[in-house]
């Protein structure tokens, strides 16, 4: 929906209601701001969008340039047609390379300014800009970014059942059968519903599995689309996932059966884990920004720390010391040739922004010039830092790198079918059909 790896840490590892104003002509004056409202959008709601937002009011304050940003859970349906449509934002934060490649094919999306080119290749990796480029020109710079494949659980929980930090993928089966057992409760806990995205968060289990069972040059053909959905490393990948979200005596803890993975939101595993009654969910570091807004068992905000309320390991690989990863984030594409326009997009790529954001909390940037220990704890200080390390190898989230009719189509629809019980067999082959329309 888009992985930390100093050996192979796939990094790269973490909607839209846009009101056109297209036809407006805008006028900057002497001072430099701008006498209109700069029309942002993207998929980022709730608490998120409220901070984002925040953030933008500083550019407003320093610029006198006004900015409104609007969040859409359909976004990735509804943006293109948009576009499409002579709607477009003056600004879309785009979490999909495969769907910004589709709003290129538009000609619409403006080319940035050599300056926003510029603060790219000085503040991140090559790979964030390939990331943001289509055939080899570039469109978009890279906002924020998450670290995804990590596994939240209760240290404290933990500790009181004896059990341990797994080290592989064989361990963390077996630690789900123990808790199980000392429990009689299910551990896992899982949410696919995010409106029309639903089921991108089974989409980044599957990839952590390709990634680690398969390895990544596997992962890097099945991005290609030369490895196909119904070639054996996926199955692999969706029978390992399937060992856990399809057993009905591991999840899903505090929401009911299997099938209610479907209906229950991404983020309101974060309650759970916090307050005690699920042991373990699989989300980005991301989640994060949720545990701000939930309590503990207490009745308090849950402490993130390796001894605290919450805190997270990396999802393990299939042998003891493997560390792949992957990661996603969102890209900043402009449809205006205005200057105000093109001043925020030249903002959001510096360190300033990054500080900005980051600084109220739940949130990482891969940006190298960011302070990143400006983050709102010590597991997103490290997450970040992660990211900026130039000797992180880098994996993008790899439905965000498909195609859109595959990445945000066929693979999320398939994942919702899978868990309401289509067999895998049928699930991969309707996949893999994506790639047809």
């Amino acid at each position: 929906m888009g992985k930390p790896k100093r050996m192979l840490i796939p990094l790269a590892v973490v909607g839209i209601v846009g009101l056109a104003l297209t036809g407006c002509t805008d006028s900057t004056n002497a001072g430099g701001s701008s006498s209109r409202t700069i029309q942002v959008s993207g998929g980022i709601t709730g608490d998120e969008a409220t901070k984002l937002q925040q953030t933008f009011d500083k550019f407003t304050k320093e610029t006198g340039t006004k900015v409104k940003y609007t969040g859409d859970k359909g976004f990735e349906g509804n943006i293109v047609t948009k576009v499409s449509g002579g709607s477009a934002p003056d600004i879309a934060i785009v979490p999909q390379p495969g769907l910004l490649k589709t709003l290129v094919g538009t000609n619409d999306v403006v080319k940035p300014s050599s300056t926003v080119e510029s603060n790219v290749e000085k503040y991140w990796s090559s790979s964030w800009k390939g990331y943001g480029s289509v055939d080899g020109t570039f469109y978009a710079a890279p906002m924020l970014a998450n670290v995804k494949g990590y596994v939240w659980y209760s240290p404290a929980q933990f500790k009181e059942w004896g059990v341990s930090v797994p080290k592989t993928y064989a361990d963390l089966l077996s630690l789900t059968k123990t808790i199980r057992d000392k429990t009689g409760q299910a551990p896992w806990c899982a949410g696919f519903a995010s409106g029309d995205a639903s089921g991108w968060p089974g989409t980044d289990w599957i990839e952590d599995l390709v990634l680690r069972q398969a390895g990544p040059d596997t992962y890097d053909q099945w991005v290609a689309g030369k490895v196909k959905f119904t070639d054996q490393p996926i199955a692999d990948a969706f029978d390992s996932v399937g060992k856990i979200l399809l057993d009905p005596d591991y999840v899903n803890a505090g929401f009911g059966d299997v099938k209610s993975i479907n209906s229950t939101a991404f983020a309101d595993v974060a309650a759970k884990v916090a307050d005690g009654s699920c042991a373990m969910t699989h989300q980005a570091s991301f989640l994060s920004s949720n545990f701000l807004t939930v309590k503990n068992k207490d009745g308090k905000t849950p402490t993130i720390a390796p001894d605290g309320d919450v805190y997270a390991f990396l999802l393990p690989g299939v042998t003891e010391g493997s560390s792949s990863v992957e990661a996603g984030g969102e890209f900043v594409a402009s449809f205006s040739k205005d200057a105000s326009v093109q001043k925020l997009q030249e903002w959001m790529t510096t360190p300033e922004f990054a500080d900005t954001r980051v600084k109220l909390g739940g949130v990482i940037s891969a940006n190298n010039g960011a302070d990143a220990s400006l983050a709102s704890s010590q597991f997103l200080t490290d997450a970040m830092k992660t990211l900026q390390d130039k000797d992180t190898v880098s994996r993008f989230d790899a439905s965000d790198l498909m195609p859109a009719t595959v990445g945000s189509g066929s693979f999320w629809k398939g994942m919702v079918n899978w868990i309401d019980g289509t067999p895998t067999e049928q699930v991969l082959s309707a996949i893999q059909a994506g790639y047809n329309n």
